[in-house]
C-alpha cells in the first residue's frame, strides 16, 4: 500500500513538473518563452546592472500577470495533467517563466536540467530546502546553483517529482487518495494563490538562487533604478 501511494505521488508530481517546465520555459500564448523575456531586459542598456534588470522584471511581472483577466485568459489555454483549476496552473506558469527569465539574465542556460530543477524550486520558495533534504541532497544556508552542481540526473528527476507533488498538495489536496477526485478550488482560494505577493516571493527566491556570488553591491530594496517596462506580454 505504501509503495502504491509513493508510485502515485511520483506519477502526479512528475507529470505536473514536466508540464510546468514545458510551459514556463517554452511559453504559451500570449506568453513568450522565458529566454525571450530575459532578452528584452538584457538588450536594454538603460539598466546599470543585471540586478536592476531583475528588479524591474519582478516588479513588472507582479504588476501585469496577476490581474484576473490576464490569468484567466492563460488558464483557458491550459490543460493540466492533474485535476486542478487551470487558473492555478496559469499562475505557476507565470511564476516559473519569471524565474526562468531571471536565471537567464544571470547567465544560466535554461536547457540545463540543473537550472530547470532550480526554476521549480524557486516556485515553492522556502519549501525548496525541505524538498532537497527529503531527496537526500545536502543544503547549506543558501539554496544556490552550486547546490545541485554534482547531483546526478536521476536525482534531479526525483526532486522535480517531489516539487510537483508538493505543489499539488499545497493547492488544497490532502493526499494521493484524494488527487484522483480533486475538485476545483473555491475562487477565493485560487485568487489568493495568484496574488501579487506570491509572484514577488518567487521572483526574489529566483534572484537569490541564480544571482552569481561574485556580484557585488546588490540594488537596495528601497532604491530601485531603471524604467518599469511595459512589454506586451
Amino acid at each position: 500500500m505504501v509503495s502504491e501511494a509513493k508510485d502515485s505521488a511520483d506519477e502526479y508530481g512528475g507529470k505536473l513538473a514536466r508540464w510546468l517546465l514545458d510551459y514556463a520555459i517554452e511559453g504559451v500564448p500570449p506568453l513568450t518563452a522565458a529566454k525571450d523575456l530575459a532578452t528584452e531586459y538584457l538588450i536594454d542598456q538603460s539598466y546599470a546592472t543585471n540586478d536592476h534588470r531583475v528588479r524591474a522584471l519582478i516588479r513588472w511581472e507582479t504588476t501585469k500577470n496577476f490581474t484576473a483577466g490576464f490569468v484567466t485568459g492563460i488558464g483557458g489555454l491550459l490543460t493540466l495533467p492533474v485535476a486542478l483549476p487551470a487558473a492555478l496552473g496559469a499562475s505557476w506558469v507565470i511564476q516559473g517563466r519569471m524565474a526562468g527569465a531571471i536565471a537567464n539574465i544571470y547567465g544560466h542556460d535554461l536547457k540545463e536540467d540543473r537550472v530547470r530543477t532550480l526554476v521549480l524550486l524557486a516556485i515553492v520558495g522556502n519549501a525548496g530546502k525541505e524538498v532537497l533534504k527529503e531527496a537526500g541532497v545536502t543544503v547549506g544556508k543558501k539554496l544556490a546553483t552550486v547546490t545541485l552542481q554534482n547531483v546526478p540526473g536521476r536525482l534531479l528527476i526525483d526532486i522535480n517529482k517531489r516539487v510537483g507533488f508538493r505543489l499539488v498538495t499545497k493547492a488544497g489536496q490532502t493526499g494521493v487518495v484524494n488527487l484522483a477526485k480533486a475538485v476545483p478550488i473555491a475562487g477565493g482560494v485560487v485568487g489568493g494563490a495568484m496574488d501579487a505577493g506570491a509572484c514577488r516571493a518567487v521572483g526574489w527566491a529566483a534572484k537569490r538562487i541564480f544571482r552569481p556570488e561574485e556580484d557585488a553591491n546588490p540594488v537596495p530594496p528601497d532604491h530601485e533604478e531603471g524604467p518599469l517596462h511595459h512589454f506586451s506580454q
